[in-house]
Order: C-alpha cells, then structure tokens, then sequence
C-alpha cells in the first residue's frame, strides 16, 4: 500500500530577512527579519491572514515578497514557498490588490477586469465571457463599457478585485485595498470580499491599519513590530456570522478589537 503524498503548505515562509540598501549613500534598511510561518492547504476553504502593524513596519515589504515584486524580491536571506516551491518572480498563482485603484485608465471596466486573461493568452470572446461573469459578481453589471474616470473609488476597487479573481489565483494579496474609502463603502467592500472570497477558496493576505477590519476579516491576525518587521503574536479568529455593519457593533465584537489595540499599543 502506497503511502499518501503530503499536500504541500499553500504559503510557507522560512526566516525571511529584507534588508535594503540607498544607492546613493550606501545606508541599509531593515525591513522584515526572521519572518516564518506556515498557511496550510485546506480542501474546499482559503485562510484570510490579515497583518497589523505601526507603519513602515515591512508588512507590504512581506507582502511583494510573497508576490515576488521588485524591489522587495529577492529576499536577502530565507526563502517564500507557494505549494511547496519557492518563489523565483511574480506568478498566475499569486494576484494582487493594491489601495491606489490601480485599473488600466485607458480601458474600459470590461478590458480591465478581462487583463490578466489576456496576458494569460486567452481568446477574446471567452476572456470577455470570464470578465462579465466577475463583472456581475462585483455588482457592476451595466458599467463595463465605462472607464476608471467615471467611476467611484469604491467602483474602482471592485474593478481591481474582480481582474484579480478572474484569473482564479491560488492566493490573493491585498495592501491597504479599502483604506481610502469611507465607512460605509469600506463596510461594503468587507462583506464582498467575504463572500467571494467563500466562493473562490483562495488564501488571502489583506495588510490594513485598520484594526475592526483586521478583527472582522480575518481567521488569523499577524501582529508586526516596528521595523525591521517580526511577528511578535499571532491570533486566532472567529469567521464573520453577520454582515459588517451589524457585527462590528455588537459588544462581543468591541471588546476583541479593544484586546487587539491593547496588544498592538504595546508593541509601538
């Protein structure tokens, strides 16, 4: 009887350092240091990490490392894993989503969200087909003939959200996505994130300042020093049973955000 081949972790991180180093004055910066941990592959589901931290903390240094983004990648010492092979540039099996709307001004909502199908080299009528599909899932049927200009932030975030599950990513990496949006469209944009992210069952790393988001988004939460960024704790979330703005209200809710701030007041 043969035995059964292990299924490989979908992220792993080992004692990923970054250091980096000004050109002009030969100074160095260390971002991140001694960053390890281990998302494993979960038939049927995805892990939401979500990272807190004080800013210029290396988490979206962390981040573009798992991404395999310049100039963050390569590390200076350690290793990224994505199911068990490390990590040598960007790939299909990693998308992102970044604060600053980052949609394709000269093409519609339609040709944005159909991009990475595109450079994945499928035909344009199934690519179109795809794109429609995430179009409708982001609830912005009606718009894919506009462009980025006539549309709202939180449209625009939509956008990028709906390009990058299009190319069904095995993890998905968010920097900040919804924090230039107001309250109530951040709220929005959390219970959408939610439920496509059910749909997709892709693991999610989503950097924030904000921590009811963290608290409310995540299974578990990293906790980062100031730089150069460690996890100094990680902690074990409940998953969403409400919709955001009726859950970040109720007092159970308030009180797990209040013991989150105490943790990160003491690591500033």
């Amino acid at each position: 009887m043969s035995a059964e081949v292990p299924i490989p972790p979908v992220v792993e991180c080992r004692k990923l350092t970054k250091v980096f180093t000004d050109r002009e004055t030969g100074k160095t910066f260390k971002a991140i240091e001694d960053i390890s941990f281990v998302v494993e592959d979960i038939p049927k589901a995805g892990e939401f990490i979500t990272i807190l931290g004080p800013s210029g903390c290396g988490k979206s240094t962390l981040l573009n490392s798992i991404a395999g983004l310049a100039p963050h990648f390569p590390p200076t010492s350690g290793e990224v894993l994505v199911k068990g092979l490390p990590v040598t540039g960007p790939g299909a099996d990693r998308g992102m989503v970044f604060q600053s709307y980052s949609s394709y001004p000269c093409y519609t909502v339609l040709e944005n969200v159909a991009f990475g199908l595109m450079l994945q080299g499928m035909e344009e009528e199934k690519r179109e087909a795809i794109a429609a599909q995430w179009i409708k899932k982001v609830r912005l049927s009606g718009f894919e003939r506009k462009y980025p200009k006539e549309l709202s932030g939180g449209m625009r975030q939509r956008v990028a959200l709906a390009r990058t599950l299009a190319v069904k990513p095995r993890v998905i990496l968010m920097d900040e996505p919804f924090g230039a949006l107001d309250r109530t469209t951040r709220w929005e944009m959390q219970d959408l994130l939610i439920e496509l992210w059910r749909e997709v069952e892709a693991t999610v790393f989503l950097v924030t300042h904000d921590i009811p988001e963290a608290v409310y988004l995540g299974d578990r939460l990293f906790l980062f020093s100031p730089a150069p960024g460690r996890i100094v704790e990680t902690v074990k979330l409940p998953r969403p049973t409400e919709k955001a703005a009726e859950m970040q209200r109720t007092p159970k809710f308030s009180e797990t955000v209040n013991e989150i701030s105490r943790k990160v007041e003491t690591i500033r």
